[in-house]
């Protein structure tokens, strides 16, 4: 059995061109290979199949609308669309706990909205995750192992030197130039979804 394609290795990159030329079968291709994931997202987050549906038709309107603001130079076409993917998600949370406030709802209504502020809240993390994920991979290496390290198993600058085998100094210089980078890419994909 083969393991389902993650949308942060499957994109071919050789199609963002023609994606950003208006090639609806580049839009195809992405369509196959993020609605997936942009459906898990939304199904994640609230809670209903037909909701992540329509979320995952709105995210990909959005993205061949504004496909003339995807800028490949700062970004990944996977990241760009988590992005749409999270203000959608948030879209349709607002839409939701407005008709809840409409309508006047009874009692139950508070708990309702209280779930989906955690929905959202958990998605916006899953998003962040996946983008972070995308970033990391994009260090290479050894920056990108320091960083899983640091991020992901919490250890220390001496706990990674000695685990990676490399000089105290290069661990600290590795991590405080990755950061950086990290801070401005990552500042430049939140102002641009």
């Amino acid at each position: 059995m083969t393991p389902p394609a993650q949308a942060s290795h499957g994109w071919d990159d050789g199609l963002t061109a023609s994606f950003l030329a208006g090639d609806e079968r580049a839009l195809a291709a992405a369509y196959r290979e993020f609605a997936p994931l942009v459906h898990t997202l939304a199904l994640r987050s609230l809670a209903d199949s037909s909701a992540a549906d329509d979320v995952t038709q709105e995210v990909f309107i959005r993205v061949w609308r504004s496909r003339n603001t995807f800028r490949p130079e700062v970004a990944r076409l996977p990241a760009w669309i988590v992005g749409i993917t999270r203000n959608v998600i948030t879209d349709a949370h607002s839409a939701t706990a407005r008709e809840a406030r409409k309508a006047h709802a009874v009692a139950g209504a508070g708990l309702a909205a209280g779930e989906a502020d955690a929905g959202a809240e958990a998605a916006e993390v899953l998003a962040d995750r996946l983008l972070l994920d995308g970033e990391l991979e994009r260090l290479g290496e050894p920056q990108g192992s320091i960083m899983k390290l640091a991020f992901y198993e919490d250890l220390t600058h001496e706990q990674i030197s000695r685990k990676l085998d490399l000089p105290l100094g290069t661990v600290k210089s590795h991590i405080r130039r990755s950061l950086t980078h990290l801070r401005s890419r990552l500042e430049v994909d939140h102002a641009a979804s």
